[in-house]
């Protein structure tokens, strides 16, 4: 292709890093956080059975934050016209712009899956030996949750934010 360069459409390719970083590095983090809560739950299912559907909600919920990376990945990429349309032409500082209004999810996305996932597996532990205590034990990671969402939010109000 000539005439087409990184350097020329450098704008555009910091907004593709801003959308690959919420993608990535969100989803990274669930992707730890449920591995952390899956072994704790393979545990638990391994000695009681009858537990397998509250375990997989415990081991399910540091799954939100690669969505909401995602989620944010699909606004950045029809932000900037790579989905629904042609390529906008971005200068740098608009694509950079855009690309740190995309860490907020990414860098808490990673952090809070992590974390998250670590306090399911310990909440997994409270239903092993007392399942009646079920919704207490799913408020701990639910508010690990609460910073997720709070990043989600930042980044989507500052992806719009972005003239382009």
């Amino acid at each position: 292709m000539e005439g087409i360069s990184i350097w020329s459409n450098l704008g555009l390719v910091y907004a593709l890093l801003g959308a690959a970083v919420a993608v990535f590095l969100a989803g990274a983090g669930s992707a730890i956080g449920v591995g952390i809560a899956g072994q704790a739950a393979a545990g638990v299912v391994t000695e009681d059975p009858s537990k397998f559907g509250q375990v997989l909600v415990m081991q399910l919920l540091p799954g939100t934050q690669g969505l909401y990376g995602l989620l944010i990945g699909f606004i950045t990429l029809s932000k900037v016209g790579i989905i629904g349309g042609g390529a906008a032409q971005l200068d740098p500082q608009t694509g950079l712009l855009i690309l740190a209004a995309c860490l907020p999810i990414g860098i808490v996305g990673l952090i809070s899956g992590k974390y998250q996932g670590m306090t399911s597996a310990a909440s997994i532990g409270i239903i092993a030996k007392r399942p009646d205590q079920f919704g207490k034990a799913m408020l701990f990671p639910a508010m690990v949750e609460t910073y997720a969402i709070l990043a989600l939010l930042i980044s989507f109000l500052a992806v719009s934010g972005v003239q382009v």
